[in-house]
């Protein structure tokens, strides 16, 4: 085996670097999280959605 030869993930083509912490409240939480349950979605995932459906409204 080489020694140049590197361990672990692949680099991603489109690096997540802005990390984004929200306080809401708990009936935002629950609706956040129904519609993340009902999608099969992590909570980071359905605000990615959340985000991109605002970017189409524009």
């Amino acid at each position: 085996m080489s020694d140049t030869k590197k361990k672990g993930r692949r680099p991603s083509e489109n690096p997540k670097c802005v990390k984004l912490t929200v306080r809401v409240h708990a009936n935002e939480a629950r609706i956040l999280d129904e519609y993340c349950q009902r999608k099969g979605l992590t909570r980071a995932d359905g605000v990615r959605e959340a985000i991109a459906d605002l970017e189409q409204k524009k």
